[in-house]
């Protein structure tokens, strides 16, 4: 399979999009150098239509108008990370989840661990919103681009949050 990628100017910095023909397959953030071994190499095409939609509906989120994303996907990972991103992918706009009732929803209600280590190895963060899961507590919790964005991410969408994650969210 041949992937190819193109990078965006995000109000997150810039993200690298990386793509098939079967869908986007990755988001990584400015400092992310780690492609996963599958990629192989990957070419630059600014115009592959998985990578346009993506960037495309990434713009109209940023700037409110996107509360869903369509861009195929093409995941790569274990039956149970699969079925943990396709929990993900259920939460609302605006609303967040902890990682007991993600696991809860897939089944798997003693494996919140797991689902919190599948969450980490989200490769298509922000389309596949692994920003709307938090602790238990209301508290933010780890985010391979950061407890800052975690913050801005659920702010953009309207999350309440509480004045601890409200100082991330303002960078404070």
């Amino acid at each position: 399979m041949r992937y190819v990628y193109k990078t965006l100017k995000s109000p997150l910095g810039v993200l690298k999009l990386i793509g098939s023909d079967h869908g986007l397959a990755a988001v990584l953030w400015e400092h992310d150098d780690s492609l996963p071994q599958h990629f192989g190499a990957v070419a630059v095409d600014l115009r592959h239509p998985v990578l346009v939609q993506a960037q495309q509906q990434l713009d109209e989120y940023f700037c409110g108008s996107r509360k869903r994303f369509t861009v195929p996907l093409d995941f790569v990972g274990t039956e149970f990370q699969n079925k943990v991103w396709n929990a993900l992918r259920t939460i609302p706009f605006g609303e967040t989840r902890s990682y007991g009732e993600i696991a809860e929803q897939i089944g798997s209600s003693k494996a919140v661990r797991a689902v919190g280590a599948a969450n980490g190895r989200n490769p298509i963060p922000v389309i596949v919103p692994c920003h709307r899961v938090i602790g238990a507590d209301g508290t933010l919790t780890g985010f391979a681009g950061g407890l800052e964005i975690k913050a801005r991410l659920l702010a953009l969408e309207g999350r309440p949050l509480n004045p601890r994650n409200a100082q991330l969210a303002l960078g404070v």
